[in-house]
């Protein structure tokens, strides 16, 4: 962004200088500086190793690139000033630096400049700004990037001018320099990647498994097959295992903030690093170590639900060992411990027992949840009676429903059961064909679960009321006989409500799996992640779809290959707390075969799953069948904000489908995305073509909303609904007690005994809950939907006033949701517990607040 001054200042030789503020931040370690890092810098600039500054100008030519192409002029070497005398903040903080540049009229307005760091360490450059540039006042260059040593790069460091091109539209001075930063970001495709590189590039999920500690932690390759297809990670080029050459060798769990990713894709926030590190490090270290001896005269189980709320209300005395205290991180002790030393095992109060301690029990609260808990993107319009499978009927025999008229009828209020789905009345939770190929195995562990289906009649006053629940097994005499399945219905007293209840836990059980794996891992973090990679493989910086997409794609790859390394690997943390257990992640891979990128935009997905039908009398065009459906209400609303937002975005920059198809790097980018990021999908028709402007802007909306809303949606909810282990339990270790055995005889006896003997064991849950805070929580520098962390990220004005009318909207949603969850009438909003629905309220302040979009998968 240009702003008018005053003309250069003279020096007294009479050559006319410009200064420039430079905004950067020093090498940080653990929230203090690395002093001896520090001290080495300041002895390289005694000794002239300085950082300095070219300017590169965008209409003057200089000299021709190794194609023979001329590049812009070149201005002198400009050295940062006052390195040694600038005080460094003990935290991190900006600091701002003076730069004098020699301006020579043959420059011009630059258009790009290269940095030279001839220090010892790397820091943070995140702007130059040139005041008083000649006939056009200052010129702000948006950096925030890592430049390490110049010993580390084969050519200078280069930043543009934040102003944006197409590839027909970049100056042509600029062309070169455009085009070899992005061959530097492809890399050469070879060795092991260091942290100082910048190589965006793909891989298999081939790193899961360590066959050489053991070969029972030996994990399949997802991706590059049929049996197992999966999106591409983020590459590092590690070495393959001695075991097995197609398994990436892993590195040791306490060098996990070491795991590479490209250097401006790591944490930069060193507070947030530190406590996703070595909280969670410490969750899976010491928890799983210590605390199994240590909870209770009953380790590993709950005695009472009483004995559950103490986690929250007294919390569990624990001895704290000094080598525990050494080993666990302050942000981790801060979480799970109180400071008077006692040892306090102690969580915040979770937003779903907070008014009401028994409210989650409730058929109702159970219900409800699927429209507005955490996972909210499940439940589906029944439309045939009895539910049918789509397995393989030569594999599994007869999977339909054993569901019959007389479980449900009585309950539809007076109408039939045609009349019923006629009327868009019955809705299912159908969780039987995506788990029932892995119930045999899972349950041939210390796991026990039932394949699932749910039914659930609309109410006249908007609520769903929960019908029949089918619980199944594989038959005994194998899968081609079909399943063997029993029924259960709601029952308020006596033994059958026990049953009842404990028939919900696992649907609650499965439900939560899914939510983790498919809803949450693998539709956003996973998904998304080859989108990160093509776009700074293929998309300069320059281009305006990378300057749309960028703050969408922060921290992804780094919270990802940190997942990689600690939570979903062979005997990690989701292993270890969710049912699937080994088979967690294969899983995913074959519902994976299910993905199709198109029906991730909502209106799609709503109208897919019968949730909404085509109406050109609703707003936008589409009416919700269940017209209280928070996530679908409020989601429509934030889409439609995005779509409004992309539509004018994309409209300064392609003004028809020639621009679109003309667009180079843009089809570079959506080949590779198809055909290397999701390669495993790339035969499919569904693709959009992007030879429309339409194409693309249907494209980037449905990229921000899985970034954005529908992460927020699946991941912020988790510690308000599921840091209450009894109402999103992860694990079942019995199956249901059959009558005339000893286990029936105990849950008439003390059925709140035997539902915490069959849910997520004590152990797991503490290790679940103390994740999903961490996960659950916003950082202090959190980035929302509507806001950027850079008020001058574009010079093009008509950009800059379509991203305030953007965030203007969000605001204005913002109020009609607190507005509706006002509204007694609408009693999905808030409830039994009490809850407010406010995971799709755009801001949030930093914490545990169950509400906010960040602009990023970041968490």
């Amino acid at each position: 962004m240009f702003h008018k001054t005053e003309d250069a200042a003279m020096m007294e030789d009479g050559k006319k200088m410009i200064t420039g503020r430079v905004v950067l931040q020093k090498k940080n370690v653990l929230d203090f500086n690395d002093l001896g890092a520090s001290v080495l810098d300041r002895l390289h600039e005694v000794f002239g190793g300085n950082i300095s500054f070219q300017l590169i100008s965008a209409i003057h030519p200089e000299h021709e690139s190794s194609e023979g192409r001329l590049k812009g002029k070149l201005g002198n070497p400009a050295i940062l000033e006052d390195w040694i005398t600038t005080i460094t903040p003990l935290t991190v903080e900006d600091t701002e630096y003076e730069v004098s540049f020699e301006w020579d009229d043959k420059i011009g307005v630059p258009g790009a400049f290269l940095v030279k760091n001839r220090h010892h360490s790397e820091f943070y450059l995140k702007t130059l700004t040139l005041h008083d540039v000649p006939g056009h006042g200052h010129v702000h260059f948006v950096c925030n990037s890592w430049v390490y040593p110049s010993k580390y790069y084969l050519k200078d460091r280069i930043f543009f001018a934040n102003k944006a091109y197409l590839p027909g539209e970049t100056p042509e001075l600029l062309g070169p320099y455009r085009e070899e930063e992005l061959v530097i970001l492809r890399g050469n495709g070879s060795g092991e990647l260091k942290e100082w590189d910048r190589v965006y590039d793909y891989a298999f999920y081939n790193d899961l498994g360590d066959p050489d500690h053991d070969l029972d932690d030996a994990r399949p390759v997802l991706g590059g097959s049929t049996e197992y297809p999966y999106p591409r990670r983020g590459k590092t080029g590690r070495p393959a295992t001695e075991s097995d050459p197609e398994t990436e060798s892993r590195i040791p769990l306490i060098n996990s903030l070491s795991i590479y990713v490209p250097a401006d894709e790591r944490f930069r926030h060193v507070k947030l690093s530190d406590f996703l590190g070595f909280g969670l490090k410490s969750t899976g270290q010491f928890l799983v170590s210590e605390l199994e001896a240590l909870i209770d005269s009953t380790p590993n189980e709950f005695d009472s639900f009483e004995d559950v709320l103490k986690v929250y209300e007294g919390g569990i005395k624990l001895p704290v060992l000094e080598k525990a205290r050494k080993k666990i991180h302050v942000e981790l002790l801060r979480i799970i411990s109180q400071t008077d030393g006692e040892g306090l095992l102690k969580f915040p109060m979770p937003q779903a027992i907070k008014g009401d301690k028994s409210a989650w029990r409730t058929d109702e609260e159970f219900a409800r949840e699927m429209l507005a808990g955490v996972n909210p993107v499940s439940i589906r319009l029944l439309k045939e009676f009895p539910p049918t499978s789509k397995l393989d009927f030569k594999v599994y025999g007869n999977q339909n429903s054993s569901i019959k008229r007389y479980h449900i009828e009585a309950k539809l209020d007076g109408l039939e059961i045609e009349e019923a789905i006629k009327t868009n009345k019955l809705y299912i939770l159908d969780h039987h064909d995506s788990l029932m190929p892995y119930v045999r195995r899972i349950n041939a562990t210390s796991n026990k679960i039932y394949a699932t289906r749910t039914l659930l009649f609309l109410q006249k006053d908007g609520t769903l009321k929960p019908l029949a629940i089918e619980l199944s097994l594989p038959h005994e005499g194998g899968d081609h006989l079909g399943a063997i399945s029993k029924v259960y219905t709601p029952f308020e007293h006596g033994v059958e409500s026990s049953i009842w209840q404990l028939a919900k836990a696992y649907v609650a059980v499965n439900d939560s799996g899914v939510h983790q794996l498919i809803s949450h891992w693998l539709n956003t973090h996973c998904a998304i992640e080859p989108f990160v990679i093509a776009t700074n493989r293929q998309l300069s910086v320059l281009h305006p779809i990378h300057k749309l997409l960028q703050p969408h794609f922060k921290d992804t790859m780094n919270i990802n290959a940190f997942a990689r390394q600690i939570l979903i690997n062979g005997g990690g943390l989701l292993e270890a707390t969710v049912f699937p257990g080994r088979y967690a992640m294969e899983m995913s891979s074959v519902l994976y075969k299910d993905w199709v990128f198109p029906d991730q935009a909502l209106p799609v997905d709503l109208v897919k799953r019968g949730m909404a039908i085509e109406d050109s009398n609703s707003p936008h065009g589409l009416r919700l069948l269940i017209e209280d459906y928070p996530y679908g209400v409020d989601g429509l609303e934030i889409w439609f904000a995005i779509k409004t937002w992309v539509e004018d975005y994309c409209s300064f920059y392609y003004k028809n489908d020639d621009m679109v198809q003309n667009d180079t790097e843009l089809q570079s980018w959506w080949k590779e995305l198809r055909e290397d990021g999701h390669g495993d999908k790339k035969q499919e028709t569904w693709w959009p073509k992007m030879q429309t402007c339409d194409d693309l802007r249907d494209t980037c909306t449905t990229i921000i909303w899985i970034a954005s809303a529908l992460h927020a949606a699946v991941n912020f909810g988790q510690y308000p609904y599921a840091g209450y282990l009894p109402n999103r339990p992860t694990i079942s270790r019995r199956l249901m007690p059959e009558p005339d055995t000893p286990e029936y005889d105990e849950l008439i006896e003390d059925p709140d005994n035997v539902f915490l003997k069959t849910v997520t064991a004590q152990l797991q849950s503490l290790i679940g809950i103390a994740l999903i805070e961490i996960l659950s929580s916003h950082p202090a520098e959190e980035v929302y939907l509507g806001q950027s962390g850079c008020p001058n990220w574009t010079m093009d004005s008509e950009a800059l006033k379509a991203f305030e009318k953007f965030g203007m909207k969000l605001r204005e949603i913002e109020g009609r949701i607190v507005e509706r969850n006002n509204d007694g009438s609408l009693k999905n909003r808030v409830g039994p517990v009490q809850v407010p629905y406010t995971l799709l309220y755009p801001s949030s302040k930093e914490g545990l607040t169950g509400m906010g979009i960040p602009n990023s998968v970041s968490i």
